[in-house]
Formats: structure tokens, sequence, C-alpha cells
């Protein structure tokens, strides 16, 4: 398909198709004037009386100058509407490079991360499912925000294993506030892509990971503003509806007993069936899909597999045909056609002759002579 010929980007558009139309109407309307000219020529002559009578009545035919400009004419219009339809002949292929990978990691500190329905508890797995999904996307940028009640993000940087430190050294226990502000995470996921300017011409990916539902906020509508801006949100949910105990967990890690309240009973964790939904909204604004842990595992790994499908697939380096748009030619040949046609005339140029002088001034010239 090296010289097959393709038309421009104005054909690929209504308003291309439109245009297409208006002068595809001009030439038919033009041949069909010039048509009904030469009929209406033909009838006002035998109007006039017999056709062979006038014809030695005239002192020059132009019927076949009149057809030669009239097919001139088509000839140039047909090739201005060529011209229009811009078309391009293939001339060789380019490597079109692969296209960058941004990729925030939203990760959830609150307290019930603790529990331990995911083994050896909810953070540490997904903490470490996380880090193994930065080293599966090696080209891919990482942003991380961990959130509580307030997040704490890192900027997006191409250095991996930064990101997966960040998120290793931190523990639930050390966020200052606690709950569970996922509207925040989200704004503050927003930002970090917004502050780098390399971001925007790349593919945005945010993952939030979590196990709670946001009773502060309205992620939803953040979500939203994300997909507005062409990032797409995908949601790892940890925890399901049945109560989970939530360990208390010492300064060095050990778990020291069970979390209590006022009343000295046992904390649970558990994700109501609005917070559920809330989260699937969230995956279902910006285009996104939503990960439900099950069977002991975070679902992490899932939304990996999918970034590196979407990054070796749909990102990755690629080959296209390059087509030079040749519509110089129709055009200039168009623009030669009217420019002759124009010049011919109906009838040939007279030749300009020098009239004899009369007899009596040549015999008085003949006179004075002798």
């Amino acid at each position: 398909m090296n010289e097959a010929i393709r038309w421009g980007h104005d054909f690929a558009s209504w308003q291309g198709l439109l245009v297409a139309g208006l002068c595809f109407a001009s030439f038919v309307a033009l041949a069909v004037s010039l048509a009904f000219a030469a009929l209406r020529h033909s009838k006002m002559i035998r109007r006039f009386g017999e056709p062979a009578l006038v014809a030695k009545l005239e002192s020059y035919d132009a019927t076949a100058r009149r057809a030669v400009k009239s097919v001139m004419l088509l000839v140039a219009m047909a090739l201005a509407i060529l011209a229009l339809a811009r078309p391009k002949f293939g001339k060789g292929t380019r490597l079109i490079p692969a296209t960058n990978l941004d990729v925030v990691v939203v990760l959830d500190y609150s307290k019930s991360m603790y529990a331990r329905d995911v083994a050896p508890s909810r953070i540490a797995r997904a903490k470490a499912e996380v880090g193994r999904l930065i080293r599966d996307l090696p080209g891919a940028r990482f942003g991380a925000v961990a959130f509580a009640g307030e997040p704490m993000s890192f900027p997006l940087t191409s250095d991996g294993a930064a990101i997966a430190q960040f998120f290793r050294q931190l523990e639930p226990n050390d966020m200052p506030i606690g709950g569970t502000a996922t509207a925040r995470a989200l704004e503050r996921a927003r930002e970090v892509l917004a502050r780098d300017p390399k971001a925007k011409d790349h593919v945005r990916v945010i993952v939030l990971v979590t196990d709670g539902e946001d009773l502060e906020g309205d992620p939803v509508e953040v979500a939203k503003q994300a997909g507005q801006e062409g990032t797409r949100i995908d949601v790892v949910q940890i925890g399901g509806r049945a109560p989970e105990v939530i360990p208390e967990v010492g300064p060095d890690g050990r778990v020291v007993g069970i979390r209590k309240d006022e009343r000295g009973k046992p904390l649970t964790t558990e994700l109501s069936a609005d917070g559920e939904a809330q989260l699937a909204k969230i995956a279902e604004a910006t285009g996104g899909t939503i990960i439900l842990a099950e069977h002991g595992e975070t679902g992490i790994d899932r939304i990996a597999k999918g970034l590196q499908k979407m990054q070796h697939e749909e990102l990755s380096e690629k080959v296209e045909t390059v087509y030079d748009e040749e519509y110089a030619w129709p055009l200039g040949l168009a623009l030669l056609l009217f420019v002759i046609e124009a010049a011919i005339s109906e009838a040939p140029l007279r030749k300009r002759t020098t009239a004899a002088p009369p007899k009596k001034k040549r015999r008085m010239e003949q006179r004075h002579a002798t």
C-alpha cells in the first residue's frame, strides 16, 4: 500500500463533506448550464432560418471553439475538486515513540487498614503489591498519595524505587489525623498531575486503594473533574461487608491487642452498601475499573496486569505509513486550464491589412513623380 492514494483530513469531517458536496453540485450545475447554452444556441439558429443557409451568413463557425472551452472549463473544475479532496500518496514509514504513562497511587492509611482479613494485614499486603505494580511497569512515572484524614504526597518521578520507599516507610499510626478523606486524597492526586508540565501529554491513571467510604467530602464529584481532564481512576476495594476487628498496633509494628471504643467494645471495620456504591461511581465517572478484594487477595495485581497490557499494546512504539499531500498538482493544472480557457476567444483574431490607396490618389502621385 506504499503507493495507495488516501484523502486528507478534510473529508474526515462533516465540514469537508459539505464543502465537497457544494463543489460537486457546482460542477454539475456548470455542466448543465453549458449543455443548456449549446441547445439554446442551436434552437435560436433554427428559429432564425435554415441552419445550412444561416451557416453561409456567418463569417466564422465558433462551435468547435466553444466546445473546447467548455471541456477545458469542466476539466479544470474537476481538478479543483480533486485538489480540495487533498489526495495523499504513501511515501514511506515513520516510527511513533511510545506514549508515556503517569500513575499516581492513592493508598489508604486509615487504622482500619491494620485489619487482618488479608494476610499479613491489609496495609502490609497493599504496600507489597504496590511495590510489585511499580516494578511491573518499567518506563512509567509514578506519584504517591498516602491518606487518612489528611493526604501526604510525593511528586511524579521516574524513580519507582523512591515511590515504593515512600509507601514502605509509612504506617497508619504515622498519620496525624485519622479518618478516610477520599475526596481530599483524590484532589491531591489531581494536583500532583497538574503540577508536572509533562503530565498533560501523557496517559494519566490514578489507582485508589482503600477499604472505606468517604463521609467527609464528595469523591464522586472530584472523580468527575478528573475524568473531564482525561484522567482515569481505577479503584481497588479492600475488605467486604462482613465486620472485621481492628488490631491495636504498637509503635514497633507489633499487635498489642484489639482496638476498642469508649465503652470497651471491639472496633470493627466493614464496608456499607453506600460506601461500595460510592467507590463504584468513582471508577465509573472516569471510565475506570473497580476491583473487589476476594479470597485473601487485594486485587492490585489485576490492576497492574491491566496497566501492563495497556503499556505494551496501546502505548507501545508503533510504525505508521507516512502520506504526503499532493493537492498542488491538480490545483496547478486547474489554474492553468482556467487561464488557457479565458485566453481562447470564440473567434480567431483578424489580421490587420493595409488598404490600397484610391486610384485618383495614385495618379496624382505618378504625375508628381514625373
